[in-house]
C-alpha cells in the first residue's frame, strides 16, 4: 500500500470540498473494494476522504410510497431494517445476499453504487424499482446512472447522499451467485409498480440494464407463460471463466421465469 492522507470528514460539503482541493483523492465508505486495491497497489489515491462520521447519510426512512436510505447505511442494516422488509421486502432479501457477513456488515449502499461493479447486486434495485439517486448536486434517475463497467453518472466530486427507493406493488429478486464471491453471475429484480412492470438485471452485463421486451410482455399478462418464446441476445454480454455470454443470456430468461414465479 503506498502512503495516503487520512481525512475525516465531519460534512458532507467538508467532503466536497477535500475531494475538490485534492485531486487524487478518494471517499471511503465501507472500503470493500478499494481497500483490497489499495492493499495490492492497484490503486493510490494521495488523500482518503472517511465518510462514516456523517451522521446525516446513515439511516433508512420510509415516508409514505418511498424509501430513502442513506448512502453510508450497511448492507445489513437494509436487510435487517423492518421498514423495509415491510415495504420493500425484496430490496431486504436482496441486501442478505450481498457477499458474507463481513461484507454485509461493513460495505455501504451508496459505496456499491458509485463503484459500480457490473456484478454487483444492488443495481438490479436501482433500475428495477425505478430508484433515484440523491447526490449533493442533483438527483439522478435510475435509469440514467449506469454508463458502463466501472462507470456512473456521477461529475468529479460528486458524492451520493442517499437512495430514493418507490414502494412497488409486489416484486421478487432472483440471483444465481458466484460460489467463491457471491456476486450475481446474473441478477434479475422484477417489480410491479405503479407506473408498470420493470424488468432489471445485473452482472449479465458491463451494467445494469432493463428488458423492455420482458417488461411489455408481463405488463399484458403478468405470468411465468408470458416470457415464453422471449430470448436474450447474448452478444455484447459479459464472458469470464465463471460464465458465458449465452450461459448469462439463458440466465436471465431464467432469473426472471422464477422472480415471477416467487411474485405470482
Amino acid at each position: 500500500m503506498y502512503n495516503f492522507t487520512y481525512h475525516r470528514a465531519g460534512s458532507v460539503d467538508e467532503a466536497a470540498s477535500l475531494i475538490s482541493d485534492n485531486e487524487d483523492a478518494k471517499l471511503l465508505a465501507g472500503g470493500m473494494t478499494l481497500l483490497p486495491t489499495m492493499k495490492q497497489r492497484l490503486a493510490m489515491p494521495s488523500d482518503l476522504v472517511d465518510l462514516n462520521e456523517i451522521g446525516d447519510l446513515s439511516g433508512i426512512s420510509v415516508d409514505g410510497g418511498t424509501v430513502t436510505i442513506g448512502a453510508t447505511t450497511r448492507h445489513a442494516d437494509v436487510a435487517a431494517s423492518a421498514d423495509v422488509q415491510a415495504a420493500i421486502p425484496a430490496l431486504a432479501a436482496l441486501a442478505n445476499q450481498i457477499g458474507d457477513p463481513q461484507v454485509r456488515n461493513r460495505g455501504t449502499i451508496g459505496g456499491s453504487l458509485a463503484n459500480a461493479d457490473p456484478a454487483a447486486d444492488y443495481p438490479a434495485a436501482v433500475v428495477g424499482l425505478g430508484a433515484t439517486v440523491v447526490t449533493n448536486k442533483r438527483e439522478i434517475a435510475g435509469d440514467d446512472f449506469f454508463v458502463d463497467m466501472f462507470e456512473t453518472a456521477l461529475d468529479e466530486g460528486e458524492i451520493i447522499t442517499a437512495v430514493r427507493f418507490p414502494v412497488p406493488q409486489k416484486a421478487s429478486y432472483f440471483k444465481f451467485p458466484n460460489p467463491a464471491s457471491r456476486y450475481p453471475i446474473v441478477g434479475v429484480m422484477v417489480a410491479v409498480t405503479d407506473a408498470g412492470v420493470r424488468v432489471g438485471i445485473t452482472g449479465a452485463a458491463p451494467s445494469a440494464f432493463r428488458n423492455a421486451e420482458m417488461e411489455a410482455a408481463l405488463g399484458s399478462n403478468f405470468s411465468v407463460d408470458a416470457l415464453d418464446g422471449i430470448s436474450v441476445d447474448a452478444d455484447g454480454l459479459n464472458e469470464d471463466m465463471h460464465a458465458s455470454a449465452a450461459y448469462r443470456a439463458s440466465l436471465v430468461s431464467t432469473g426472471a421465469k422464477r422472480a415471477v414465479a416467487a411474485i405470482a
